[in-house]
């Protein structure tokens, strides 16, 4: 990281939290809501891949303009932001494999190119990609990028091996799982760069979470075990809810000031 850049920026606060073992577990929650979510509301509800997609980018935009102008990061509205973009993210995915009928191999190399992109821009233009500096305007903006991306990237990978390739979908979490138990044993015990090891997790944890949400909703003749959309998104925002609400009251995934601004 380029500690002269980091100088040249405004003091502002972290707008996202330190990585805890809360934030896998919410990240992992929300995921998993934004398959269900985005399947009962174009499909239960009967709202159709269009409206839904319109419907939830308005939602998630207007999310994003209130987390980009605070201060500080506030743990509701961060979370309830990538619940949002977690949902957006898989209807971009939908929309172009049903609604367009592109393969989702095609569609899983074209975000993986998209998400490279956004992530060498990041770094050309700001020299690290850490999400413990996100403390300028710039910075939040690409970090939103590469996560929709990530999400994109995710439910074509999810859905490519749980379905094209007839995987099955608990089959899939648990390939998934151990994909990023690995990332884990690389950066724990051979100090594999820890930036690099946050994405490759956090890109791994939407297949894994989209996995899991299919496994819980899809009926039992699909490989699921039956308990539909609604209630799967209930329990897993009820889950996002408990968790987020004490994070908010105590504090334990604010990242320390000292720790983002260079002396």
């Amino acid at each position: 990281m380029d500690a002269r850049a980091d100088c040249k920026l405004p003091l502002r606060l972290n707008k996202v939290p330190e990585i805890t073992v809360y934030f896998w577990i919410i990240k992992v929650l929300a995921t998993t809501v934004g398959e269900t979510a985005a399947d009962f509301l174009a499909v239960r509800l009967n709202l159709g891949l269009t409206i839904t997609s319109y419907t939830m980018s308005a939602v998630f935009l207007a999310l994003l303009v209130f987390q980009v102008r605070a201060k500080r990061y506030i743990p509701p509205l961060y979370w309830t932001t990538v619940v949002a973009i977690s949902i957006v993210g898989t209807l971009v995915s939908d929309n172009l494999v049903d609604g367009m009928g592109i393969s989702l191999i095609t569609t899983s190399v074209a975000f993986a190119l998209f998400l490279a992109a956004v992530f060498m821009l990041w770094y050309v233009t700001e020299r690290t990609l850490s999400i413990h500096t996100i403390v300028s305007v710039r910075r939040e903006l690409f970090y939103w990028a590469a996560i929709l991306f990530t999400f994109a990237l995710g439910t074509s990978v999810g859905d490519l091996l749980a379905e094209r390739l007839d995987l099955g979908y608990w089959q899939a979490a648990v390939s998934f799982g151990a994909m990023i138990a690995v990332i884990a044993a690389l950066h724990y015990e051979l100090k594999m760069n820890a930036i690099l090891s946050f994405w490759l997790a956090y890109i791994l944890t939407r297949p894994l979470g989209a996995s899991v949400g299919d496994w819980l909703a899809k009926p039992s003749i699909a490989g699921g075990l039956g308990f539909g959309t609604i209630a799967t998104s209930l329990i897993f925002l009820g889950a996002i809810l408990i968790l987020v609400a004490y994070l908010t009251i105590s504090r334990t995934d604010r990242i320390n000031p000292e720790a983002v601004e260079p002396t």
